[in-house]
């Protein structure tokens, strides 16, 4: 089983750790394309118009000005640097050793940045949103598309591949494999359910951590179907998108915090 995630817009900092070493993060096929785009990214926030072409407002300009020199800054394990409300959910530092085990070798973060990471990866917090487009790369959803197909396509041979990405980062790999379920997330208001982003990202996380703590993965939508609705009401639908399980959360449906 793979599971992809989107990154966390915003990042967490480390005031220590060593430099990333392109070279060593996962998937080392895409090296040269991930030092285009750091370049790209370096030469675009060292510009006066570098917040409007990011798509960023000024209180990020601090994180905008670390593009321009990333190799320098810090770097940690992926999962200390996204940070976002999906990850808070997954919480992976409280995960037994056995589930943290299992996310490093099955989750997949598909990246502006760096096309996609593993968990154990390691690599600096950065600014950069699959939305943006770089010059001379272009849109980088099209841009990483044709180059991440392959590499991923291969990896998820076989295996039942649960998506849990957001719609711009869907948009950069579409696995081929035909054994791929997305994640929706809705939740009832006045008897209706609606999306409500928030709530969405918290509960693929949770689908996620879940996931993870199983001793035995899930093999096909069927079996993902299975094991969700001992935890959600959820349901498998086929849309223009493809297979997907949607999960269903009640009107007064409140966070938890796994520890």
């Amino acid at each position: 089983m793979l599971i992809l995630l989107p990154p966390s817009e915003g990042k967490t900092a480390h005031a220590e750790g060593a430099v990333f070493e392109i070279e060593d993060l996962s998937f080392p096929e895409l090296v040269a394309e991930r030092g285009q785009v750091l370049s790209a990214l370096a030469e675009v926030s060292a510009r006066e118009d570098a917040m409007e072409v990011l798509g960023v407002g000024a209180s990020l300009a601090k994180e905008v000005a670390r593009n321009i020199n990333l190799h320098t800054e810090p770097s940690a394990r992926a999962h200390e640097i996204y940070s976002g409300v999906l990850f808070e959910a997954l919480n992976y530092a409280s995960l037994d050793e056995s589930s943290q085990r299992r996310a490093d070798e099955s989750i997949i973060v598909v990246s502006a940045l760096w096309g996609a990471v593993r968990f154990a990866d390691r690599i600096p917090p950065y600014r950069l949103s699959m939305s943006a487009k770089l010059e001379p790369l272009g849109k980088l959803a099209s841009w990483w598309k044709k180059r991440l197909t392959p590499v991923l396509d291969e990896v998820a041979a076989g295996q039942l591949i649960v998506d849990a990405r957001s719609s711009t980062y869907a948009a950069a790999y579409k696995p081929s494999n035909g054994n791929c379920v997305a994640v929706n997330v809705f939740q009832l208001r006045n008897g209706v359910p609606k999306v409500v982003s928030h709530f969405a990202k918290h509960t693929r996380g949770e689908v996620a951590r879940f996931l993870v703590e199983q001793p035995v993965a899930p093999q096909n939508p069927e079996e993902l179907l299975a094991l969700a609705k001992t935890k959600w009401e959820a349901s498998l639908v086929e849309d223009k998108k493809g297979l997907a399980l949607n999960i269903l959360l009640s009107a007064d449906h409140q966070f938890t915090t796994a520890k």
